[in-house]
């Protein structure tokens, strides 16, 4: 056995949480190596090259503004961007963008490459090492193993035969644990087409103790765009004035591009029913759980027999390719039926095929086995980032690695952990999801989930999080510094709203009507126009006062939800063996183990009756 270098963190993984997790580290002043199957593959968009979107556009814009770099590589590479929901209120408005998909991949392994303290290397990672931890006994003074403690990572062994020791080990894996491609009845091992699967990490976890299953996704195939007659598609255009994703992005540059929209029919449908036989998905041979909200179009054409058309939108991959992305037909049908069913749409009756889309099993570890910091339980300094925690999106992916990296490196330099609790971030609400719920299937984040998304908009991502990210080191003092000012403003404005009037009723009144925007108002006071508010701090202060109330509200849930977070449940109670607990909630609180009242609140089987008993108990 070989060994090699030293490391602070060990980073496996190179896709989007491995990216923002080894920059983390790295930033925070720690050495972090990076162990990628691929060099040429770094933050490569296996499936939609987008970013952002309903609810991940917030995502997007917290890890901004907590210092990552997911919202500047789309900034530097987007060739589309549009605001979604712009005829609704804030709380569900949206950013989302079309990438540059290679350029993506070459903005990210540029920064990565160049960035201090972080090394890159191509290995395939084979098995975690630990050790068993040990403590000091007070009444002999001899070193003796711990009946009560945790193994702990203490690095990775490669198929090449090296291993690399370190404090911290950060999986991120993606889809390549045993990852098992499907194109109809051909299955072969891989992470993503044509790339070779990881295939002993999951069995070196399940030899360390933790439960690992197995989940599905799929991809729908890429079009050759000199090949379709986009007259027949609606064309979806960018904004005209596009937004930046990133608080540190003056004004975006680019070059945008049309994407268009086509729609399925009767004979697309028929042309499925009539193959469903040959559908992986149906004959038994993939038997992992697929994504609820993204389902294949086979599956969709069973699920809503009654709809007869389905909403195709077509993507370009970048500005110097011809490759577009179909979405809305994500498949692992036969080739031939693919090219069936593809010509089928009308626009698409002459489409050359360039690559066809495909279903694929992989492994992951359910993430009730993790603690809030992402750091496993069963193992110390070992954390899982990404989709070996069963979720499913960049955006999701990004925000897991940024969250352990910053706890991997706060817990080497022996501080508090950093955990965002739902009131605070689409991040919170991820991480408290996936441990509290412990889903089974392809997690993706919406509004929906978000109970106080009024205050967890994407436009104020930054006066929430920045703060945090500053203190870490991880955003400069400039961008704080013009934090601090844009708070100032917003501050003296709505004073200054509040206390002038205008014909007998307040300014802060007269903003509250629907018809009325900043600039009308600041046009009925010299004070306002005299503050000379940012584009941004106006935003803010028309948002807060035309929804006041329903804020208002929302903070005082807040305060009723801490008082339950507040209060800490020890990590050695035996939950079992509370007999006044119904028997569900006992075996979910023994597997879940939460940290606190709120937490237990959240697990799918814990009633308000089971809550009165654990008070109790913890006042006993």
């Amino acid at each position: 056995m070989r060994s090699s270098k030293k490391y602070d963190v060990i980073v496996v993984g190179a896709g989007h949480a491995g990216c923002e997790a080894a920059l983390a580290t790295a930033r925070m002043g720690f050495s972090t190596l990076v162990l990628t199957i691929s060099l040429d593959t770094i933050a490569r968009m296996s499936c939609n090259p987008a970013i952002g979107g309903l609810a991940k556009g917030q995502l997007v814009r917290e890890i901004d503004a907590l210092g990552g770099e997911m919202g500047k590589a789309i900034d530097a590479t987007g060739i589309q961007f549009r605001m979604l929901n712009t005829s609704k209120g804030p709380a569900v408005r949206s950013p989302r963008a079309q990438a540059d998909k290679k350029e993506y991949h070459r903005y990210l392994r540029r920064v990565l490459e160049s960035q201090n303290n972080l090394t890159l290397k191509e290995e395939m990672v084979e098995k975690i090492l630990t050790v068993a931890e040990t403590f000091r006994s007070p009444s002999n003074g001899r070193l003796k193993p711990s009946a009560t403690s945790r193994n702990k990572a203490t690095g990775v062994k490669c198929r090449s035969g090296k291993t690399y020791t370190g404090r911290a080990v950060i999986l991120t894996t993606g889809t390549f644990m045993k990852g098992l491609i499907h194109i109809g009845p051909k299955k072969t091992k891989g992470g993503r087409i044509n790339e070779p699967s990881a295939e002993n990490i999951s069995g070196s976890l399940r030899k360390l103790g933790f439960e690992v299953r197995r989940l599905k996704t799929g991809t729908p195939p890429r079009l050759n765009g000199r090949t379709l007659d986009v007259k027949q598609f609606r064309l979806q255009p960018g904004d005209q004035h596009p937004q930046p994703f990133s608080f540190s992005t003056k004004k975006i540059n680019r070059k945008q591009i049309p994407c268009y929209i086509a729609y399925t029919n009767e004979k697309t449908h028929q042309i499925i029913r009539q193959n469903i036989d040959r559908a992986p998905l149906f004959t038994g041979q993939i038997k992992a759980a697929g994504p609820r909200y993204c389902p294949s179009i086979e599956d969709k054409i069973t699920r809503f027999a009654g709809r007869t058309r389905h909403q195709l939108f077509l993507e370009p991959e970048g500005l110097n390719t011809d490759e577009v992305y179909c979405n809305g037909i994500s498949t692992s049908l036969p080739a031939d039926v693919q090219k069936k069913m593809v010509h089928s749409v009308k626009g698409l009756e002459k489409a050359e095929i360039l690559k066809y889309g495909y279903a694929i099993e992989y492994d992951f570890v359910p993430a009730a086995q993790l603690q809030p910091t992402l750091e496993t339980k069963r193992i110390k300094n070992l954390w899982h980032a990404g989709q070996i925690n069963g979720t499913s999106g960049y955006e999701e992916a990004a925000a897991q690695g940024l969250m352990a990296g910053i706890n991997a490196a706060l817990k080497l330099k022996k501080q508090p952990s950093f955990i965002l609790l739902r009131s605070e971030a689409y991040i919170g609400v991820l991480i408290d999801d996936l441990i509290t719920l412990n889903p089974l299937e392809p997690y993706r984040m919406f509004t929906s989930r978000a109970e106080y998304r009024l205050l967890l908009r994407s436009d104020n991502a930054d006066r929430r999080l920045m703060p945090y990210g500053h203190k870490f080191g991880l955003i400069k003092s400039k961008l704080k510094r013009s934090l601090d000012q844009k708070e100032k403003q917003i501050k003296e404005a709505r004073k200054i709203l509040s206390r002038t009037y205008y014909k007998q009723k307040l300014l802060s009144q007269w903003l509250k009507q629907p018809e009325m925007n900043w600039k009308k108002i600041a046009g009925r006071s010299p004070d306002l126009k005299k503050l000379r508010l940012s584009p941004g701090a106006q935003q803010q202060v028309t948002i807060e006062m035309k929804y006041e109330g329903y804020i208002k509200r929302q903070l005082n849930q807040i305060e009723k939800f801490k008082r339950l977070e507040n209060k800490p449940l020890p990590g050695q109670i035996d939950y079992l063996k509370l007999t006044h607990l119904s028997r569900e909630a006992r075996e979910k609180l023994d597997r879940v183990k939460p940290v606190s009242l709120g937490q237990a609140s959240r697990i799918a089987g814990v009633t308000p009756a089971d809550i009165s008993v654990l008070m109790v108990h913890l006042r006993k």
